[in-house]
């Protein structure tokens, strides 16, 4: 099987896990359910639960509770993505080649899907503890629990948010460690909560998590970087979401702070120290390798 084939195969069993978990729409709340269920069926690359699955691979058997992990980190990756698009921050109206949640609900059921897929995030990674068999498993599932709440708060993606919008205001001076703080929490607080929680559960020292930070750090600092670079030259129909956005709203990025060669280069220093950091461990996950590789070089 070729890495193509596999990614498919994987990707779907990792949408069968996302879906699994959705709640059904109904009763009085049924239209923010439907809401939730909208956002997340948009599709995606599913890149966050992926990883975590393949960082658990490199050190052994995560448990029954990885599911509920996965499931639960790409439900809070969706309600940042609802909270995007809202007017009042990014306002575009369409991601993965559909309108936006606000365009289809409206603003006031958007607002409170991202808040409902937030709070059932950790609805859904707290069940690991009904799968947990053994007091190793148990503390594997409150450390799991402790990154996925810092990584997701004010001390990552949030604290990230807070920043990006203050750097858009015209009496913010954007400096190079501002816009790598950005990065570091808006973008790769999430991978790095993927890639940790996944090492985790497996059972990984903290030596070995340590390194997975690290790794999962540059690897969003690239993704980042280089979709700073499609919104200069991709478009809406590869994309799926409109291009230009950045210049459109004045954001200062990498790309128009060091140009798009440098960019390029800084894509490929950051890329190549992350695949070395997988490299190095006693066990090689191939497949991560690679998929790491192809998600930093996306066309799309």
């Amino acid at each position: 099987m070729n890495f193509k084939e596999e990614l498919e195969r994987k990707t779907g069993e990792t949408e069968e896990i996302v879906k699994r978990y959705l709640p059904e729409p109904e009763g009085f709340q049924r239209r923010v359910l439907e809401a939730m269920d909208y956002a997340v069926s948009a599709g995606g690359k599913r890149l966050r639960p992926l990883l975590m699955r393949e960082s658990a691979a490199l050190f052994g058997d995560a448990g029954e509770g990885l599911p509920c992990f996965m499931a639960a980190l790409e439900f809070i990756h969706t309600y940042s993505l609802i909270h995007d698009d809202l007017p009042a921050l990014d306002n575009d109206d369409y991601r993965r080649g559909r309108k936006t949640t606000h365009v289809v609900y409206g603003e006031d059921i958007a607002v409170i899907a991202g808040d409902g897929l937030l709070n059932y995030a950790y609805e859904t990674a707290i069940r690991a503890f009904e799968k947990a068999v053994t007091v190793e498993d148990y503390q594997r599932t409150e450390c799991a629990m402790k990154i996925l709440g810092r990584k997701a708060g004010v001390y990552g993606m949030v604290g990230g948010q807070c920043a990006d919008l203050l750097a858009e205001k015209p009496e913010t001076e954007v400096t190079e460690e501002m816009l790598l703080y950005i990065h570091r929490n808006k973008t790769a607080a999430l991978i790095q909560a993927a890639m940790m929680i996944g090492a985790v559960l497996a059972g990984a020292g903290e030596k070995a998590v340590e390194l997975m930070e690290k790794c999962a750090e540059n690897i969003g600092i690239a993704f980042q970087i280089q979709d700073d670079i499609l919104d200069v030259t991709s478009s809406l129909e590869v994309l799926g979401k409109p291009t230009g956005s950045d210049e459109k709203n004045h954001k200062l990025t990498y790309v128009t702070m060091h140009g798009l060669e440098e960019s390029k280069r800084q894509v490929a220093a950051l890329s190549g120290e992350a695949v070395g950091i997988l490299k190095g461990f006693p066990h090689r996950n191939v497949f991560l390798e690679t998929l790491v590789e192809q998600l930093i070089y996306r066309e799309k």
